[in-house]
């Protein structure tokens, strides 16, 4: 895993160097914007988190982001990958911050870099390695000597090799901001004083480190000086910082949520993004980040919550793959354009507000050269007409119109004039694939643990995090009770009760599997009674308990239990309870598989599997087979439909956690009715699968054969498995006249075909489009034209271009696209 220790990594730092050749960078900040080399800027930024991709994709990440609209990347430290364990440290692969950060300078963009190093983020165990759990008088995010001491450890070995690379503005790097902490005003209440002496200590520490750029605290309303607390959340046009001299900062604008297991999937429109970027602008913000601009994937172990899914799609403006999510990303891209040419006037200029009541407002933005104007209406019922500066403006209900001369509405954030793509899944057409995979297969062996045989010992039942330093999702606990049939408690149908803090359990009794269950999302502890055939003498209780995921949120998050806290109990006889909780248990840390590696083909191909006759639905199975990479440049998908649960790798590589046979809530997936948005509404996948879609990034995959290995948990069916790209197979538009129709496909495909094209005033959404009462003739001929054959066209909407229509003139007409990619 490219793990090298601390010494290996200060040689490494020192003499390989990257020296920059920009110029440093002056970044400071008055109450009115950052400020770069002594110019009040405008700042729009997107998250995208380096572990959540691959170094691969990130050049194509920057540049479609950077043609979004974007000036900066944001990402948090991931403290676990990079010390999995105490002084030992690894920044290969897509855990190379150094490189994450030069392939953003490479791209001309800035960066903001949030160390925490606690990150939430729905990272499991929010970004902290469960060994500090099992430190002794460790108390995390407080007052606490050893963990500040680790902290302050971890930040200065991040902050140390940042400064060797140049990366610092100071020094000509890309990193213009930084932060320590993170939402910490969320539970500082709970900490009380130590929590307060602790927050000015991670200011005083941050200061230390001497990086000549300005630090920010997120959602800490209580930030000391000189760090500037900023907001999190969907909306924050009406936060205002702690400080006069404190720039308005939006850390966080949620353009989505995340995924869970056993939820529907949640999406957030972009007419709704749209406007709350624009009020932040209008109420005086000049930096805000997108959360996320592209999610990724929770690649391996790394998802938190628990119960959070592989996916992190998070409906970003670049999907889970890397394709662009329109018409979000168009939308918002027009958005950026106008605010990045108000950035003079928005920085400099005097504010003058107007209040028209019912929820309208505008604001006025001017110097002695240029004016710039917002004309906002938040009222969610109804549109407005108000009367500005000598005109008449209409405004949409919840939206913002954005006048960049004061007279000529250039944007309102209620009208989309952008493509609609609707990303499809394509089969693999790579050269002899067959049809269906061929599989082996070989037994997790379990039988030592079957029989009582760990690695360890205690005379109680061991919290889970504290027995395995989360070095696997599963940990067994063994223990043996004897009981004479002479015993007045003994009977042969006695039951096990277990009492669990989640999130599974199997039951072995005797050697067989006797009982299983999972804890249901948001409630993670359980009780579970089985049957059991109770023999005269030494009877054997296996217990598995697996994890999906560490709390990541919340004060005291940390110490949360997971595993088998008990009690254990035996029932037999006329209900008489033996509790077993203070038996001698034996543990073993995780599958006998993960010690042998089974997942990485080359220690695979060491031991024997059965290919005869494919096993299904059996628990704790190893399966294998071999696929050709799928042709062309599209990103790469795994249909993991028909297995249970487990964890999936390609030629080594984790591709997460799969669990297809959750299902979400078959009711909720009712049409978006923009502006009523709330993360629980505007779903979609009801009744489905919470995933069954497995990102394969391309850097994976081999040119000639490549391996797929599965541990199946609970017993699946692998023969349904099959991979598939993905793209934007269909694209369309609705756009009003007066603009341009801008088309574009992705992956370098070209428009292939026209299925429908109308100017006039057409009715209906993306496949679903139909004539309306009126139409120009020739728009359908006008459009295939200039499209077909083409990667991208453009098209002004107007008669002129489209030919006259027979459209009354009260009709506000519209040139409606769809086409194949």
């Amino acid at each position: 895993m490219g793990i090298f220790n601390a010494v290996f990594l200060c040689l490494f730092v020192l003499t390989s160097g990257f020296l920059s050749l920009s110029s440093a960078i002056n970044v400071s900040h008055d109450g009115r914007a950052v400020l770069i080399n002594g110019q009040r800027r405008i700042l729009i930024s997107g998250a995208i988190h380096y572990p959540r991709s691959t170094a691969e994709m990130w050049p194509d990440l920057f540049r479609k982001a950077k043609e979004g609209g974007i000036d900066t990347i944001e990402t948090y430290v991931f403290w676990n990958i990079h010390e999995p364990r105490r002084r030992e440290y690894d920044f290969s692969g897509n855990r190379d911050i150094i490189r994450f950060l030069k392939t953003i300078q490479d791209a001309g963009l800035y960066a903001i870099l949030r160390i925490g190093p606690y990150v939430c983020a729905e990272w499991n165990y929010g970004g902290f390695p469960v060994w500090l759990h099992n430190m002794p008088g460790i108390e995390l995010r407080t007052d606490n000597e050893v963990f500040k001491n680790e902290m302050q450890n971890f930040t200065t070995l991040i902050v140390n090799m940042i400064k060797q690379e140049k990366l610092f503005a100071s020094q000509g790097g890309p990193i213009i901001l930084a932060q320590i902490e993170n939402e910490y005003g969320n539970v500082i209440g709970s900490y009380g004083a130590k929590g307060r002496n602790y927050l000015q200590w991670c200011a005083k520490m941050a200061t230390s480190l001497n990086i000549d750029i300005p630090w920010i605290m997120c959602q800490e309303k209580d930030a000391p000086q000189p760090m500037i607390n900023t907001c999190n959340g969907y909306f924050c046009d009406g936060f205002s910082p702690n400080n006069p001299n404190s720039p308005k900062i939006w850390t966080e604008n949620w353009i989505g949520w995340y995924k869970s297991w056993g939820e529907r999937d949640p999406h957030r429109r972009a007419e709704d993004v749209a406007f709350a970027v624009a009020r932040f602008y209008q109420k005086g913000g000049t930096l805000q980040n997108y959360y996320m601009y592209h999610g990724g994937t929770n690649f391996g172990r790394t998802t938190g919550g628990p119960y959070i899914a592989t996916s992190y799609d998070y409906d970003g403006f670049l999907d889970e793959y890397g394709n662009i999510n329109q018409p979000k990303w168009g939308h918002l891209k027009r958005l950026h354009s106008i605010i990045k040419s108000m950035e003079t006037v928005l920085t400099y200029g005097d504010v003058t507000p107007i209040d028209f009541g019912n929820g309208v407002e505008a604001t006025i933005y001017a110097t002695n050269e240029t004016s710039a104007c917002f004309l906002s209406n938040r009222n969610e019922m109804s549109d407005e007409t108000i009367y500005f500066q000598k005109n008449n403006y209409f405004l949409p209900r919840w939206s913002v119109s954005i006048l960049p001369d004061c007279k000529q509405v250039a944007y309102n954030t209620a009208i989309v004039n952008t493509q609609t793509s609707i990303i499809e899944k394509m089969p693999n057409k790579a050269e002899e694939e067959p049809e269906q995979l061929n599989w082996a297969w070989r037994p997790e062996y379990i039988k030592d643990t079957l029989s009582g045989k760990g690695s360890f010992k205690a005379d109680h039942l061991l919290e889970q995090k504290l027995a395995s330093s989360d070095a696997s999702d599963y940990l067994w606990y063994m223990t043996s009770v004897r009981i004479s049939k002479h015993d007045p408690f003994y009977s042969k149908h006695m039951t096990l009760r277990i009492k669990t803090e989640g999130h599974g359990l199997y039951i072995y009794f005797n050697g067989e599997l006797v009982g299983s269950q999972y804890a249901t999302t948001g409630k993670y502890s359980f009780e579970l009674d089985v049957p059991v055939t109770v023999k005269s003498g030494k009877n054997y209780i296996t217990l598995l308990s697996v994890t999906v995921g560490l709390a990541n949120y919340g004060a005291y998050f940390d110490i949360i239990p997971v595993g088998i806290t008990g009690p254990v109990q035996l029932i037999g006889n006329g209900s008489v309870v033996r509790d077993l909780s203070y038996n001698q248990w034996t543990y073993e840390v995780g599958l006998n598989g993960e010690d042998k590696k089974i997942y990485d083909n080359k220690y695979a191909q060491q031991l024997k599997w059965y290919s005869d006759e494919i096993i299904i639905k059996r628990p704790m199975t190893w399966y294998k087979t071999t696929f050709k990479a799928p042709l062309g440049l599209e990103p790469v998908v795994v249909d993991l439909q028909g297995l249970g649960k487990g964890e999936a790798w390609v030629n080594g590589h984790s591709i997460g956690r799969y669990w297809p046979t959750v299902i979400a809530p078959s009711d909720g997936c009712e049409e978006c009715d923009y502006p009523h948005f709330s993360k629980t509404r505007c779903a979609t996948n009801c009744g489905e699968p919470t995933q069954r879609w497995y990102h394969v990034p391309r850097s994976f995959l081999h040119t000639d054969n490549n391996t797929l290995i599965l541990f199946e948990e609970a017993g699946g069916n692998p023969t349904l498995v099959n991979f598939q790209t993905v793209t934007a197979g269909t694209i369309c538009a609705n756009v009003n006249e007066g603009t341009t129709l801008e088309l574009s496909c992705q992956g370098g495909h070209f428009i292939s075909d026209i299925q429908f094209a109308s100017f006039g005033d057409p009715v209906g959404t993306c496949g679903f489009f139909e004539k309306g009462t009126c139409e120009a003739d020739h728009a359908f001929l006008v459009v295939q034209k200039a499209c077909v054959g083409r990667k991208s066209c453009s098209i002004d909407v107007s008669e002129a271009t489209l030919g006259l229509s027979n459209c009354d003139n009260n009709i506000n007409k519209r040139l409606a696209v769809q086409a194949v990619c």
